[in-house]
C-alpha cells in the first residue's frame, strides 16, 4: 500500500506540472503524467512479470518441438481430402501461432528489461502485451482445434498424438494468463508479487487523483483562506512549488482530512524536497497561521 508521503508527493508533483504558465488542462495532463510518474514502477512490475513468465513457462519449447513433429505427421494424414480441410487448417493455424509465440518470447527476453534509456519501460510493456496477445488467439485456436478433431472419430487414434501436445501447450497458456492478468488469480502464490504491485501502482494514482480533485474542485476557497493570511496575496506571486503545497495542505485543514501537526510536518517535508531553500520556512509561517484560525473556526471560535 502506497504512504501517505509517497501519496503526497504524486499530488505536488500534478498540481505543479498542470498549474505552471501555459500549463495543460489537468484531465489533458493526467495520462502523460502518470506514464512518467509510475515508469520506475511500472519497469519493475514488468521486469518481474517477465522473470515469473519465464520461470512458469519453462519446459515449453520442448513441448512446442514434439507439437511441431507431430502437427507434420498429422498434417500427412489429412492431406488428400477435401473432408478434413477444415481442421488441417486450424492445424496450420496452430503452428503459425506457436512460432510466433516463440519468436515474440525470444525478442521479450532481448529487451535490456532494466535499462535507463528513456520509454525502456513503455518498449518491454508493449512486448509482454505482444506476447499475451499471441497467447490468447493461440487459446483459441486451440479451442477450436480441439472441437473439430472431436467432430472426427474415425481420426481419433491418429489425431491423439497431436492433440495431446496441444494440451500440453495449453496448460503452459494457462500459466500464462496468471501473469498477463494476476488479479484473477487471487488464490495463486505464483503471482501474488505482481498483484501487490499492479495494485499499489494503481491505489497510488487513484488516492492521488482524489486528492488532487477535491484541490482543483475548491481551489477559489483554498486561495481564499492563503490570502487571508499572506501580505499582498496573488496565486502567480508565489513559487509554483511551494503554492502546490500550501493549496494541498490547506485542502486538508479544510476538510479536516488530517491533523493539524500532520499536515504542517509533511507540508514542510515535501517544501524541503521540492522547493527552494526558503520554501519551508515559508510554508510553516503560512500554514501555522492558517491551521491556528482553521481550528479556531471549527470549534466554533472566531476565525
Amino acid at each position: 500500500m502506497p504512504g501517505r508521503r509517497q501519496i503526497r508527493e504524486a499530488v505536488i508533483q500534478f498540481l505543479y506540472c498542470s498549474d505552471l504558465e501555459g500549463g495543460a488542462d489537468p484531465l489533458a495532463l493526467r495520462g502523460p503524467f502518470w506514464e512518467f510518474i509510475s515508469e520506475p514502477d511500472r519497469k519493475a512490475l514488468n521486469l518481474a512479470a517477465f522473470r515469473t513468465l519465464r520461470h512458469l513457462a519453462q519446459g515449453r519449447d520442448e513441448r512446442a518441438a514434439r507439437f511441431t513433429e507431430r502437427a507434420a505427421v498429422a498434417d500427412g494424414l489429412l492431406a488428400g481430402d477435401l473432408r478434413h480441410e477444415p481442421l488441417r487448417r486450424g492445424l496450420r493455424r496452430l503452428l503459425e501461432l506457436e512460432s510466433s509465440w516463440s519468436a515474440a518470447f525470444d525478442a521479450l527476453s532481448r529487451l535490456p528489461a532494466d535499462g535507463a534509456d528513456e520509454g525502456s519501460a513503455g518498449r518491454f510493456a508493449r512486448a509482454l502485451d505482444h506476447l499475451f496477445g499471441i497467447d490468447r488467439d493461440l487459446e483459441q485456436a486451440r479451442s477450436e482445434f480441439l472441437a473439430s478433431a472431436a467432430e472426427e472419430p474415425s481420426l481419433r487414434g491418429r489425431l491423439e498424438p497431436v492433440v495431446a501436445e496441444v494440451r500440453r501447450l495449453s496448460r503452459v497458456s494457462d500459466r500464462v494468463r496468471m501473469v498477463a492478468d494476476p488479479e484473477r488469480f487471487p488464490d495463486r502464490p505464483d503471482v501474488a508479487k505482481l498483484r501487490e504491485s499492479a495494485g499499489e501502482i494503481r491505489e497510488l494514482r487513484e488516492r492521488a487523483d482524489r486528492l488532487v480533485d477535491g484541490v482543483l474542485a475548491n481551489k477559489p476557497a483554498i486561495d481564499a483562506r492563503i490570502a487571508a493570511v499572506v501580505e499582498n496575496f496573488a496565486p502567480e506571486r508565489i513559487d509554483p512549488v511551494d503554492r502546490a503545497i500550501l493549496r494541498l495542505a490547506v485542502h486538508e485543514l479544510m476538510t479536516g482530512s488530517a491533523p493539524l501537526k500532520v499536515v504542517l510536518n509533511e507540508a514542510i517535508e515535501l517544501a524541503k524536497r521540492f522547493g527552494t531553500s526558503e520554501s519551508g520556512r515559508f510554508v510553516n509561517g503560512v500554514l501555522d497561521r492558517i491551521g491556528r484560525e482553521t481550528v479556531s473556526w471549527q470549534s466554533g471560535g472566531p476565525e
